[in-house]
């Protein structure tokens, strides 16, 4: 496998960097009255770049978008065969989850059985993001834990491959440690991106976040979408997490939100996730295509709207799709009164 992904991807020179060309528009009454602009690449799994519109080989930082490919060791590492995790327990892994009573039931389930207490996660504490969960929360009097962190999934996967390997729990969070390198070493495998050099960083959940170029986070999905020619293994593994991304979409995001909607409409056919800042990334199995976008200013209302079109040019989502994701593919804003005052939408002839 390359690893490196300069001699298949656009270089910087390739690409007009002054403004990337695609937005999404935000309307008001009759006029836009903003705008956000994105860079989006579909990639097949031999790295082929198949489209790309604005500057694809700047570094970004995958943030939670990654979580599939994150998940691989869990699997392949024996660490879920050995805990016996459930397909949900597998989604949740993969998930940015709304700190709900079902994915909260899941992670307190999955951390008694490896033996670990809410003190071993790292992540840090935040209120459910969900907000009637979160004043339920409030209102029975408790405080939110780590576990009601929407990357808990993602940590007790971390926690359990320590287990099932002999590795400290302590710490487990650091660049240096075995999780994290495996982890690392899978992203650089999959992205065909050598990862000496890239930018590293810290992300909210206290993981490092390594920065790499949005073609070469394509290339990843678009392994993950056919892991046909990868090692036995690793096709097995990702086989896995898609079925449980396909199986339990509700776990992956939770009640009114964008992943959730599109891995239940999609029933298997595009498996998608979201990152911080503007990214989200997508596997379409059927065509053996990874896609991925970046909003420039971190915008994630625009996010899933770029994806759609995206999804949409290709015909992953098909007429029937469309017709089931109409509520999110353009997105409606309303006012304090509920009255409809404008919409999130792909600009016109976007992308062409």
């Amino acid at each position: 496998m390359p690893d490196t992904a300069h001699s298949r991807h656009p270089s910087a020179d390739d690409v007009a960097v002054a403004a990337n060309p695609l937005a999404v528009e935000v309307t008001r009454g009759p006029i836009v009255e903003s705008r956000h602009r994105a860079a989006a690449v579909v990639v097949d799994r031999a790295g082929a770049v198949v489209h790309a519109w604005g500057d694809v080989a700047a570094p970004v930082y995958p943030r939670s978008a990654i979580k599939p490919i994150q998940a691989i060791p869990l699997i392949e590492s024996g660490a879920a065969d050995a805990f016996e995790l459930s397909e949900a327990e597998i989604a949740l892994a993969c998930a940015s989850h709304g700190g709900e009573p079902m994915h909260i039931a899941v992670a307190e389930g999955w951390l008694k059985r490896i033996g670990l207490t809410v003190d071993d996660l790292e992540c840090g504490a935040h209120a459910p993001s969900h907000a009637p969960s979160a004043e339920a929360l409030f209102a029975a009097g408790e405080t939110p834990s780590a576990i009601h962190n929407n990357c808990s999934g993602k940590h007790l996967g971390f926690l359990t491959t320590a287990r099932h390997l002999g590795e400290p729990t302590r710490g487990y969070i650091g660049a240096n440690h075995p999780v994290q390198r495996r982890v690392a070493g899978v992203i650089a495998e999959m992205s065909g991106q050598a990862l000496d050099t890239a930018p590293l960083g810290i992300d909210g959940c206290g993981i490092p976040t390594i920065a790499i170029a949005l073609s070469s986070l394509a290339t990843a999905f678009a392994r993950f979408a056919d892991p046909s020619d990868l090692a036995p293994a690793r096709a097995a593994a990702i086989r896995r997490i898609q079925a449980a991304m396909a199986a339990r979409p509700e776990l992956m995001a939770g009640t009114g939100r964008f992943c959730t909607a599109l891995n239940s409409a999609a029933e298997g056919r595009i498996i998608g996730k979201t990152g911080a800042e503007g990214v989200y990334a997508a596997a379409v199995p059927g065509l053996g295509l990874g896609v991925a976008v970046k909003i420039d200013d971190g915008a994630g209302r625009a996010s899933s709207v770029a994806i759609s079109a995206v999804l949409r040019r290709l015909g992953a989502i098909d007429d029937a799709l469309a017709r089931r994701l109409a509520e999110v593919m353009t997105v409606a804003l309303y006012n304090r009164a509920g009255r409809r005052v404008g919409e999130v939408r792909p600009a016109p002839g976007w992308p062409d």
